[in-house]
């Protein structure tokens, strides 16, 4: 038995056209498929990462472009101070007077801070972690190794005067302590 293609009434296997609506039962040649048809479907891109993973956080603004070459060269070297004795440049009053040494000496005086905080947070962890075996003394370690963290961001602090940039430090480099 054979049904009909539009109404569905019920017919012969014989029957060349539908007793009800006159539609042809007879098989009709294969259509060419349209340009639409043919085409690939279209994908939507992949969604941006979220801007909080890790590379995007050493990505950080450069803004050496405004900042006076000249002041850059004779400056090098307290701005490479500001990483290892953050004060030096300030009792000194440099911070006044070049906009160089004053960018590295808030990022080398936001780290000591930052640095300073983490000690005493380290210190009061480790007063009450020191009590739970193993588990407290692991973490403990764990904790003693994130303190590289600054040392890494010291040394990336350093590199950047060196290379005379003015180079924001990850995480920390965004507050402005000095005005």
């Amino acid at each position: 038995m054979a049904f009909c293609k539009n109404c569905g009434t019920q017919m012969d296997d014989s029957t060349k056209f539908c007793p009800s609506c006159g539609t042809g039962t007879e098989p009709t040649a294969p259509q060419q498929p349209t340009q639409q048809q043919t085409q690939q479907p279209q994908y939507q891109q992949a969604p941006p990462t979220p801007p909080n993973n890790f590379s995007d956080m050493l990505n950080t603004p450069d803004t050496t472009s405004q900042y006076d070459p000249k002041d850059m060269a004779d400056n090098k070297t307290m701005a490479i101070l500001s990483y290892i004795l953050f004060f030096v440049p300030l009792l000194m009053g440099l911070h006044k007077t070049s906009p160089f040494v004053k960018f590295h000496a808030n990022q080398g005086t936001v780290l000591f801070i930052a640095a300073a905080l983490y000690g005493v947070a380290y210190g009061i962890l480790t007063a009450i972690l020191i009590f739970i075996p193993i588990i407290g003394w692991l973490i403990i370690m764990l904790l003693g190794l994130a303190s590289l963290l600054f040392l890494g961001l010291c040394i990336m602090g350093i590199i950047n005067a060196v290379n005379g940039q003015a180079k924001q430090l990850p995480v920390i480099g965004k507050f402005n302590i000095i005005k």
